[in-house]
């Protein structure tokens, strides 16, 4: 004679197994989310309107927009808000270059943000776009161990307030 409820032990097995592999694929769709989100929004972001100073790349060389845009807070007493886009060209040949690049994008906006944070709004706009433009890559540059960045560009560039 059987024992009643062989065949469900069976069944029990199956459906943990089951529900072990749905886990499994939920989780990995939840963290192949959260990965684009934080780490690839830079690269989703298109600026609103090119302007005529935007770097066209050369053969061999690509546009590096992993900063994305930025807003920062100026100095003021009342803070004004500086909405900019940084790019600058890149050779993707130099995979070490490149590597490097990916990696300080956390540090490039970080720098950007405490620069503008430190000036205010007439500050600013006295400095010049070309001279904050120099500033910020020679601070970029400050940082970077396995290559140069020659030319800055902002495809945005205002000062609201």
């Amino acid at each position: 004679m059987k024992k009643k409820g062989g065949g469900s032990s069976k069944l029990q097995h199956v459906y943990w197994s089951l529900l072990a592999c749905f886990i499994v694929l939920a989780l990995v769709f939840i963290g192949g989310t959260v990965y684009g989100l934080f780490f690839h929004a830079g690269n989703t972001a298109a600026p609103a309107s090119p302007r005529a100073d935007t770097p066209q790349p050369n053969e061999g060389d690509q546009i590096f927009t992993g900063i994305g845009r930025l807003r920062a807070s100026t100095a003021d007493p009342q803070p004004g808000t500086v909405i900019l886009f940084v790019t600058f060209k890149y050779d993707p040949g130099d995979k070490a270059f490149s590597e490097e690049l990916a990696l300080r994008v956390k540090d490039f906006r970080d720098i950007v943000v405490k620069y503008i944070g430190s000036l205010s709004s007439a500050e600013l706009q006295k400095t010049g776009e070309d001279k904050i433009k120099d500033e910020l890559m020679r601070r970029f540059n400050s940082i970077l161990r396995l290559g140069q960045i020659k030319n800055l560009y902002f495809s945005d560039f205002m000062i609201v307030g």
